[in-house]
């Protein structure tokens, strides 16, 4: 090969294997998942059954049945049903999110082994895999996957390692949740953009949390690619077309899809991803507008022409999503403080103590 076509392939072959090896990187979470486990002696008890695996078909009446086209007016009698039906389900996300902040809290070996007999019972038995479901019983597959993931990356990066005794069954269990994972990239994929709401943006934060957990690239890219479709509806004043469509309840909805779009950019953040200024800094423009519909409705209000139903935003957990947020984005002054006064956040759909993961030298609450 004459000398001047090797000078042209070598870089070419040079930039191949960086680009090999950068793709070849371990996927990992935000700084905060790597805090050591409290070690603490004392006994934590006997380990409490787990919840029966849920292993029917996910076919769920939604709280919201009978309602108009905005989907805001409840139905008691339907959401009674729904809780019913999804106990177990709500169970299993709980008690392995707060088994697994009490290990992280006090070391308590119980409480480790607990968690993971609780993820391995519905690992063996392929729970929340079937493929006859509706749109509620996907949804609730992928709030499931996310809460329990989530929480068990805690567990897997901690520098007290404490799940290395454990090769056995966290293998059974990742590999659960990298079907998981699959089978809701299948059930949220290629919507049309009427239909990508809040539902979409929890999806790509389980499948987030499952990327990083399982170390699956695939997954990584499918969650940054939900990301950059939901920060492209984001439109100059920080609204959410498909959010406004809920009429009373949209400030709370947009308020709703904040945690897992703030948790994905701080994931992707910690693996050399900067997804902050995706459509001119969009994530930034509806916490933004959130934060000052929270203050004042009025332009909530205008736009869907109804006064806003303020009722699930005195809950402070669901500000949870202030803590990944002030840490991607300067906070004000006023801002940190309000954070401060609402936290310490704990919220299982986001795998428990998450004032605890992005200050791990804080106290996250009792």
């Amino acid at each position: 090969m004459p000398q001047r076509q090797t000078w042209l392939i070598a870089p070419l072959l040079a930039g191949i294997l960086l680009a090999g090896q950068a793709h070849a990187a371990d996927l990992v979470p935000p700084r905060g998942y790597f805090a050591p486990v409290d070690i603490d002696a004392k006994s934590a008890g006997q380990c409490k059954a787990p919840p029966v695996p849920y292993t029917a078909k996910l076919e769920f009446r939604s709280k919201y049945e009978g309602s108009d086209k905005a989907r805001a007016t409840l139905n008691p009698a339907a959401e009674k049903a729904f809780r019913d039906k999804t106990a177990a389900i709500t169970e299993m996300e709980r008690g392995v999110s707060k088994m697994v902040m009490e290990y992280m809290r006090k070391g308590q070996r119980t409480q480790l082994e607990c968690s993971l007999q609780w993820l391995g019972s519905w690992a063996q038995a392929n729970a929340l895999l079937s493929t006859e479901y509706n749109h509620t019983g996907k949804s609730m597959r992928k709030w499931a996957l996310g809460s329990m993931a989530s929480a068990y990356l805690r567990l897997k990066f901690s520098e007290s390692q404490p799940l290395a005794p454990y090769q056995a069954q966290t293998q059974v269990i990742e590999s659960w949740f990298s079907r998981l994972a699959d089978q809701v990239v299948h059930d949220w994929s290629d919507l049309p953009l009427k239909k990508i709401n809040n539902h979409s943006y929890w999806a790509a934060w389980s499948v987030m949390a499952t990327s990083v957990a399982t170390n699956r690239q695939d997954l990584f890219d499918w969650s940054v690619n939900q990301y950059r479709v939901a920060t492209s509806q984001v439109d100059k004043d920080g609204f959410l077309p498909n959010e406004l469509k809920r009429r009373q309840r949209a400030l709370a909805y947009h308020n709703y899809s904040l945690p897992p779009l703030a948790m994905i950019a701080s994931f992707a953040q910690a693996n050399g991803l900067d997804l902050r200024n995706e459509n001119d800094g969009a994530l930034q423009r509806l916490g933004d507008k959130v934060l000052a519909g929270v203050d004042d409705p009025e332009a909530f209000d205008d736009k869907t022409g109804d006064d806003q139903d303020m009722s699930e935003l005195k809950k402070h957990s669901k500000f949870a999503w202030l803590e990944p947020w002030c840490s991607l984005y300067q906070c004000s002054a006023a801002t940190l403080e309000r954070k401060d006064e609402m936290g310490p956040y704990k919220t299982f759909r986001l795998g428990g103590d998450v004032t605890r993961v992005f200050h791990p030298k804080k106290e996250g609450g009792s």
